[in-house]
């Protein structure tokens, strides 16, 4: 892990120094039998929700921590480098709070908002569908307004925390075109919600996903986060701060490849020597410490100009695809720096190299990363000859 990380604050180096021995003393011990057995670590969430882990980025009105994205990221990273199943969860979990305190009324965020920043309801998010992945606008799922209620009907795909969550986060159709979604709080204890058995995943498997499948489910119009059709809006607004998340926890999982490999590299020995100081190893090992500090510098700096209150869909894309991008590339260099060895269970390095390949995919694909981006640099580039003409 990076010895020295430069905080804002001599509190948020205090709050650094305490998740690190939280996550070293708590997390570590339980993460092989969790991955191993597919098992969801329910408890370990509470542990965080009451250590004010699950709160940071929001208001302390609500039990909050009210800390910049700047630092909450760096805890999020924090939380990755040690159990990269549970640093996703953290950032689904803040992203599915995200529509209730950024859109929510006075009387919702009273309601829900504590128990879910404090670790007792679990939450959702629930936008993906099976033939809306990458394209949201095109969901099939349903809202129908009857009275004072809302009846829902539709699957859900690729659910992070489904059939565990307390608090499903949905975003369903109102009405006809890309205006016409709206967001829904709706609870795991609804009749007619459903979740299907986990899917079975390549890594990342103590974090469970599933389809969630809505079936007449009626909910109470004082459920409804925003204004109808305002559902899109949220949630393209959410991905942006859930993108850096995952930016967070990708560059964890590179940095924990990293440490490994160099801790592998120091006490291996051929030729009379330890391998890392063999030349061409040690670029090797160079190569991937510099990808880990650009991915650390690309999500920080993303999260400074959110901290300040400007644009920042276009700094979100690049820091998931350079971070995700470089985990990918990191954890497979990794296994190559132990040779044999790394690619057995004996070592973490191969579930790391599993688990860093979803996150190419997840929250937008890393070709949506670029698409963003390009129409980003498109848009600047239609203003700037227009003003010029």
């Amino acid at each position: 892990m990076p010895a020295d990380r430069v905080m804002p604050t001599s509190e948020s180096a205090d709050l650094i120094a305490l998740t690190r021995q939280l996550v070293s003393k708590e997390l570590a011990p339980l993460v092989d039998t969790h991955e191993a057995n597919e098992t969801f670590p329910r408890e370990t969430f509470r542990l965080l929700g009451e250590a004010g882990l699950l709160s940071l980025p929001y208001p302390e009105p609500y039990g909050g921590g009210a800390q910049p994205y700047e630092v909450y990221l760096q805890v999020l990273e924090e939380i990755a480098t040690v159990w990269a199943s549970v640093g996703v969860g953290v950032s689904v979990h803040a992203l599915s709070c995200f529509a209730l305190a950024e859109f929510g009324t006075p009387q919702q965020r009273d309601q829900w908002l504590p128990e879910m920043l404090g670790g007792d309801r679990l939450g959702a998010y629930c936008l993906s569908e099976p033939q809306a992945g990458s394209d949201p606008a095109g969901m099939r799922a349903r809202a129908v307004r009857q009275g004072d209620e809302y009846v829902l009907n539709g699957v859900k795909a690729w659910t992070t925390h489904g059939g565990q969550a307390d608090l499903y986060t949905v975003m369903a159709r109102t009405d006809e075109g890309r205006n016409g979604i709206s967001c829904f709080l709706v609870p795991a204890e609804t009749p007619g919600l459903e979740s299907d058995p986990p899917e079975r995943k390549m890594g990342l498997t103590a974090s469970h996903t599933t389809a969630i499948r809505l079936t007449d489910v009626r909910i109470p119009v004082s459920r409804r986060l925003g204004a109808e059709g305002e559902g899109l809006r949220i949630a393209l607004k959410g991905l942006d701060s859930g993108r850096l998340g995952i930016a967070a926890v990708a560059t964890g999982l590179a940095q924990a490849a990293l440490d490994a490999a160099v801790g592998y590299a120091q006490q291996r020995e051929t030729f009379g020597r330890a391998i890392i100081e063999h030349q061409a190893l040690s670029f090797l090992l160079a190569d991937m410490a510099a990808a880990v500090e650009v991915s650390r510098a690309t999500y920080l700096s993303a999260a400074r100009r959110r901290d300040l209150g400007l644009p920042f869909t276009q700094q979100a894309s690049i820091a998931k695809l350079v971070a995700t991008d470089n985990a990918m590339r990191v954890t497979t260099d990794a296994v190559q720096v132990l040779g044999g060895v790394g690619y057995t269970r004996d070592f973490p390095l191969e579930r790391y190299m599993r688990e860093a390949k979803v996150m190419q995919i997840f929250e937008g694909t890393n070709q949506i990363q670029r698409m963003v981006i390009g129409r980003s640099l498109g848009a600047k580039t239609h203003i700037h000859i227009a003003g010029g003409t």
